[in-house]
């Protein structure tokens, strides 16, 4: 039998605490609205971890621990510690896989990896998200339709200050004529990172079934493979001359 995908489910929850309007829609905290969905699924271990916990509840124990690294952050992002980055960052080089969802892109840790300002045009106005997949064949899009809908979100629109992406999954389009690159994969070092839009605090957004379905099927994606570890520096020759 397969060991169960360890998934660490970090969340600021500073909005939920603050905001009446906002804790009436995530009571339990964002970090829980996902992490009771991941705990349905046989196949993971979940835990959850926040900002105001001792090293934001991600000690090097709980991240050697933890095989893919879901990340939700939005008004707190100078307030993580560089050095908890570092050992995220090291992780991810090492194959933990990382989750950032909706405004984690100005995540410490999702701008370190990615190495731009990250930047994006952005308006709050609860607008109708339509979500393509653009990419039919890859695994985050297992079990979904062509494209699915999101009735009130958050708009993010182009240009988008990041690589490349190594795949594309997901363009959003909104009613302002607005598209994004709302799903993304990035390999870094042994690891594999997921940056995916949906998610503002306002709207209920992370019981969406179809929403939940794509940070599960990442989740299974970004885990760490038992493949070979990278040998670098100098090396003997594999033949003899």
């Amino acid at each position: 039998m397969n060991q169960p995908i360890r998934v660490t489910v970090w969340n600021e929850y500073r909005h939920e605490k603050n905001d009446k309007q906002i804790s009436r829609i995530y009571p339990d905290g964002i970090h829980n609205a996902i992490g009771t969905h991941l705990k349905y699924q046989t196949d993971f271990e979940v835990r959850t971890a926040t900002l105001d916990e001792p090293e934001h509840g991600l000690t090097t124990e709980v991240l050697t621990d933890t095989d893919v690294l879901i990340w939700w952050g939005h008004a707190a992002h100078a307030d993580v510690q560089d050095e908890v980055v570092d050992r995220i960052h090291e992780r991810v080089l090492n194959g933990m896989g990382l989750i950032c969802l909706h405004s984690a892109h100005y995540s410490k840790i999702f701008m370190k990896l990615m190495g731009t300002s990250c930047s994006l045009k952005w308006r709050e106005s609860g607008e109708k998200e339509r979500i393509w997949v653009v990419a039919p064949g890859h695994p985050i899009a297992k079990g979904l339709d062509e494209h699915f809908e999101i009735s009130h979100a958050e708009m993010y629109g182009e240009p988008f200050d990041i690589p490349e992406p190594d795949t594309l999954v997901f363009i959003s389009w909104f009613p302002g004529g607005e598209v994004f690159r709302s799903g993304c994969c990035f390999y870094r070092g042994q690891g594999k990172v997921f940056y995916f839009r949906p998610g503002h605090e306002t709207h209920p957004i992370y019981y969406d079934a179809v929403v939940l379905r794509v940070i599960s099927n990442a989740v299974r994606w970004s885990a760490p493979v038992n493949g070979p570890k990278p040998t670098f520096g100098r090396v003997q020759p594999l033949e003899s001359s």
